[in-house]
């Protein structure tokens, strides 16, 4: 088969992306940076307008002149098509019409635009990108040369997801770990228990509820697909568990970041619930980056979560085998590990040695945290002020525990944080809201001056961020309402009555519990 169609779309798109970065290069769309407040991201707009304009104008060419015959060629460049397709959506959205939405809200208002509009709707360029690919895929069609490369969405998010694995360290692992393991244990266990408990009671088939408490309690498609060949899951019944999965995630990737923003929820705080309560990867990854759009931090504490719950799906394979075999007659042996290893997902094994590697300090120092690394070598003009240092010693008083007292005195002495012990006591201290306003801000001044981004964390940071925009246009681009609708009746009850469970009191937990210690 000849995938690679004779088309001038993929040449005439490199064009119109070559032409944006000129126009930006010499300066002529001035006006329009400027009204839309995107300055910023100039640099970003002609580099990358000129280096995947140059790829389509060229590939482009190939497609609508060239001679195509069947092979690997064919297939692999077929793809670029439907790859710059989807950026180019990606790339109008995030330099032009997410920051023109902005605009546009806040001229309502600081309260009915800026506020709720624009802020609490989250209306920023991947909640705006997935929307365009479903209307695209439901309405318009996605375009028979973009297909083949529409698929690659998904390979996109989860090189995104193992590239994520860079941006953490022991440090952080140590902190937040415990916490996740914890609570997606709780939640995972819980939501697979109440899922066959009411199967039993709505009398569905146990193949059915034990494929549908895999989903609904681990990790969505991934474990469906993994534990069907254990419960001898029919096709209807993974494809309505995955309709349920679709349909339970696509409300929870456009609803969490809206509570997310009433509730004022903090960044880790977000990510440990949207990383528990949401059951796909990729809906995770939107939600987290619909909620923080220009920072990575809740996409990290959301995926940590997520990989903690992914992490413990062979203990389901082997819990579901043993139940399904109890309960069926003639239920066949089956080899729980191989079964548990042949379908455990290899994106996470890329994460896990990427954290390895990171742990090591190949990519920035060892103890890096939040992709920062702690130096307090830093130029006089980040030293506190002496206005600063006099609000400080006015706040010593309301200090009472010792090790608090000692660092803050280090700091005033100093003007600066002096190790990596006193910054975790100040950010304790600056937690138990026991000083006024104005001097946690200098407490997280002195934080800033001392933490470092190192350079190739800052462009792991920016490649991450585009990987997962191309994955989330490309997979609002394959939600389709046909397939939402594969939810059958029973598995949506079921699934309904246990996402909700799980997602309220998963919030009620975080808000309890999790606070913003990362």
């Amino acid at each position: 088969m000849v995938y690679t169609q004779k088309h001038p779309a993929l040449f005439l798109m490199g064009v119109s992306m070559v032409a944006i970065g000129t126009l930006a290069h010499f300066g002529l769309m001035d006006g329009l940076i400027n009204y839309l407040a995107i300055k910023k991201m100039m640099g970003e707009i002609t580099t990358l307008s000129y280096l995947f304009g140059s790829i389509a104008i060229v590939v482009g060419l190939w497609h609508w002149f060239g001679k195509h015959k069947e092979g690997h060629l064919d297939y692999y460049l077929s793809t670029v098509a439907g790859v710059i397709f989807i950026l180019a959506i990606a790339m109008s959205v995030r330099w032009f019409l997410a920051p023109f939405i902005a605009v546009l809200s806040k001229s309502m208002g600081p309260v009915m635009g800026a506020k709720y509009l624009h802020e609490v709707l989250g209306l920023n360029y991947i909640v705006l990108g997935i929307l365009i690919g479903i209307l695209i895929v439901n309405f318009l069609k996605v375009p028979t040369w973009a297909e083949n490369g529409v698929r690659l969405s998904r390979l996109g998010l989860k090189t995104g997801v193992v590239l994520l694995g860079t941006l953490y360290s022991l440090a952080e692992l140590q902190q937040l770990g415990s916490l996740s393991i914890v609570m997606v244990g709780f939640f995972v266990l819980g939501s697979v228990g109440i899922v066959l408990w009411m199967g039993a009671r709505r009398h569905i088939p146990n193949s059915m509820a034990g494929v549908l408490s895999a989903g609904m309690g681990v990790c969505g498609v991934s474990a469906t697909v993994a534990a069907a060949p254990v419960v001898q899951a029919k096709s209807v019944e993974i494809a309505y568990t995955i309709g349920t999965i679709l349909l339970w995630g696509v409300g929870c990737m456009f609803l969490f970041p809206i509570i997310g923003n009433l509730l004022n929820m903090g960044y880790v705080q977000f990510g440990a619930w949207a990383g528990t309560g949401i059951l796909n990867s990729a809906q995770v990854a939107g939600a987290a980056l619909a909620y923080q759009p220009d920072g990575i931090e809740t996409l990290k504490v959301a995926e940590i979560f997520n990989i903690t719950r992914v992490l413990i799906l062979p203990i389901i394979v082997v819990w579901l085998a043993i139940w399904y075999v109890e309960r069926e007659e003639n239920a066949p042996g089956v080899n729980l590990f191989q079964v548990a290893f042949q379908k455990f997902p290899i994106f996470v094994i890329g994460f896990l040695l990427m954290f390895a590697l990171s742990s090591t300090g190949i990519f920035s120092p060892a103890n890096h945290y939040k992709g920062k690394y702690f130096d307090n070598s830093i130029p006089a003009e980040k030293l506190l002020n002496p206005e600063a240092i006099a609000t400080l010693k006015k706040e010593q008083s309301k200090v009472e525990q010792e090790t608090r007292q000692a660092a803050l005195a280090r700091l005033i002495e100093n003007r600066k944080v002096m190790s990596i012990e006193d910054e975790n006591t100040l950010r304790g201290l600056i937690n138990a809201n026991i000083l006024t306003k104005s001097a946690n801000r200098i407490l997280k001044k002195a934080h800033k001056a001392v933490r470092h981004t190192a350079q190739k964390i800052k462009k792991f940071r920016d490649f991450i961020t585009w990987l997962f925009a191309f994955g989330l246009v490309g997979l609002g681009m394959q939600i389709t309402f046909a397939s939402i609708k594969q939810a059958g009746g029973q598995p949506l009850i079921i699934g309904g009555v246990v996402g909700t469970l799980k997602a309220v009191l998963s919030l009620i937990v975080v808000m309890l519990f999790v606070h913003e210690t990362i």
